[in-house]
């Protein structure tokens, strides 16, 4: 028995030789990158968590600052040297596994990431699922902001991309989808856009809606190559979900036809098909999408049975109008295959595709398009949402 012990004890401590103890880690739950002051210089601002003060959602540890995160920046000619740089405010070293997003401010992903995802997909400590975000905000400090029920600001937002699917108004970019876009002949990158607004209340000014700031999950960045081109608002991004991510449910806001009023759909079971087809050597696609929807709110006065037919047509319009707008902006103001389309008319034309890939995003701004929409509201009684109420 005495010498099974050993043996345990033996292995414990093996397990342990060679590892860095928690307190001797800078643990690093968000990071922001912007433009330095010095031509072509990095911002890196990061949050760095503090364990003995995350333990609670109210009140400070027996000793604690109070603060759950710590949050500071510094500058280098290079991600890694900003990086290094932290060494000289801080007494740990940074370490990447607990990292839950990268935001990059606007100014610096139309300078061109390609360095970003360089220097992260090589960092073995980084999570190839950790979000990726561009803001038009100081990066530092919609990293540094308590945003919901979390203490620590990472987090929250990781929550926001987590419940996405719900409100679906924002791709979920992450490091893994970043890199499959950036290193393909086929597609461009897009990412997810965050942005302060001002929409928290603060206990102690409850009177003061607004006065404190809260991030919003809504909107994408769209890129050309390694650059960033321009922003896609939320219609246009909830367009771009149906193309991109095959969005299969979510909520329409449909106006009553006295405009008195609006009703409230869910649809569910959206399925959207990409066609491509070669008309006079030049590519076309056809889209379908048929969805279907039950209604969880009524705010018009004409009963449900009179407005079935008149609330499908202006569905099926309000859809398609979201289509056609992420389409247009990605042909004719962006010039940009982000939609993936060049993916669908490789795997159909793929003798073809050698011949148009080289400059395929000047094909794809003059490829064709048809779009056609079916919906159906499947039953004419009001009833709670499926998904519940959030």
């Amino acid at each position: 028995m005495k010498q099974f012990l050993v043996l345990v004890v033996l292995l414990l401590l093996t397990s342990c030789m060679g590892q860095r103890q928690i307190n001797e880690l800078a643990l690093v739950t968000a990071v922001g990158l912007d433009v330095g002051e010095a031509p072509g210089s990095v911002k890196l601002s990061v949050q760095i968590i503090r364990p003995a003060d995350a333990r609670g959602q109210t009140g400070a540890p027996a000793g604690g600052t109070g603060e759950p995160i710590y949050s500071v920046s510094s500058e280098g000619r290079t991600i890694f040297e900003a990086i290094r740089n932290l060494g000289r405010f801080t007494s740990r070293r940074v370490y990447w596994a607990h990292n839950f997003l990268i935001v990059m401010n606007e100014k610096y992903a139309k300078r061109g990431i390609s360095d970003m995802v360089d220097f992260f997909t090589r960092n073995h400590e980084l999570r190839m699922n950790t979000w990726v975000a561009v803001t038009p905000d100081e990066p530092g400090e919609l990293i540094s902001t308590i945003t919901g029920l979390a203490v620590v600001p990472g987090e929250a937002v990781d929550r926001l991309f987590r419940d996405n699917d719900v409100v679906g108004q924002a791709p979920g970019t992450n490091m893994m989808i970043l890199e499959e876009s950036f290193l393909s002949s086929s597609t461009n990158p897009v990412i997810a856009k965050l942005t302060l607004v001002p929409r928290g209340i603060s206990n102690k000014k409850p009177e003061q809606h607004g006065s404190l700031m809260q991030v919003e999950l809504a909107g994408a960045a769209a890129f050309k190559g390694d650059s960033m081109v321009g922003w896609l608002n939320v219609k246009e991004t909830r367009g771009l979900l149906f193309l991109l991510e095959r969005l299969k449910s979510g909520i329409e806001v449909v106006p009553c036809l006295d405009n008195k009023g609006y009703m409230s759909v869910e649809f569910d079971e959206a399925d959207l098909q990409v066609k491509p087809t070669l008309k006079d050597d030049r590519p076309f696609f056809h889209i379908r999408l048929n969805s279907k929807a039950d209604i969880v709110e009524n705010g018009c006065s004409e009963s449900v049975t009179v407005l079935r037919k008149e609330m499908e047509e202006h569905l099926k319009q309000q859809m398609k109008a979201k289509i056609e707008d992420v389409i247009g902006k990605a042909q004719k103001q962006y010039r940009s295959d982000f939609l993936k389309f060049g993916d669908v008319f490789r795997n159909h034309y793929p003798m073809e595709w050698k011949q148009l890939s080289s400059n395929w995003d000047e094909t794809f701004s003059e490829a064709g398009t048809s779009i056609e929409v079916h919906t159906t509201i499947k039953t004419a009684v009001v009833k709670a949402a499926r998904k519940g109420i959030r």
